[in-house]
């Protein structure tokens, strides 16, 4: 059994009003059409009965849980930092789950850390997990090591993934495919695709 997991797709990394849009995940995403990619193989996996999750990146009011040391998650102020409950953290619309699809909450860049992921997709029945999201470096890359190491097999798929850079990108997709299978939206959910 398959999911597609649908990482970081949230307001403020994609959406043009957003936080972060300004380090280039908005444009990067807009000019490789990411979103639209994404909706794609949200609605093929709908379509298919193949369980769709997503993972947004959010911390509590007050942001006890916040890593201040980390170079990656530097912030001016609390304001810069991604509050769950908020607009920044909600899914985009192009992408946003339906009633009853399962939103996991994550605190660092691997989705599996600290969290009930692995739970819910065995749980699922899941065996191959699909990815989508922002950014390609970071959260996918994450999670394609991590799943990998859990013993699902990964395809990511790279017309659905963004980053600020494209370089970064290449070089990103490059190291998934050490653990995971690089692959498009249309190879990995064609038409008609079953669960």
């Amino acid at each position: 059994m398959q999911a597609l997991l649908v990482l970081d797709l949230i307001n403020d990394l994609v959406h043009a009003d957003g936080k972060r849009a300004g380090e280039g995940y908005h444009r990067f995403a807009t000019e490789h059409g990411v979103l639209d990619r994404a909706a794609t193989a949200v609605a093929r996996a709908r379509a298919a009965g193949i369980p769709v999750v997503y993972v947004v990146i959010g911390f509590d009011p007050g942001f006890l849980d916040w890593p201040a040391d980390s170079p990656l998650f530097r912030a001016e102020s609390d304001d810069d930092k991604p509050a769950l409950g908020t607009w920044g953290t909600r899914v985009h619309e192009a992408v946003a789950p339906l009633p009853g699809e399962p939103v996991v909450v994550k605190r660092r860049v691997s989705p599996f850390h600290g969290t009930h992921l692995d739970l819910l997709l065995r749980g699922l029945g899941v065996d191959t997990v699909l990815l989508t999201g922002v950014a390609t470096e970071l959260v996918v890359l994450s999670t394609a090591r991590d799943a990998h190491d859990r013993d699902y097999r990964v395809r990511v798929l790279a017309d659905a993934t963004a980053t600020g850079d494209e370089q970064v990108h290449a070089w990103a997709l490059r190291l998934a495919a050490r653990t995971a299978e690089v692959t498009s939206v249309d190879a990995a959910l064609p038409v008609g695709v079953h669960a």
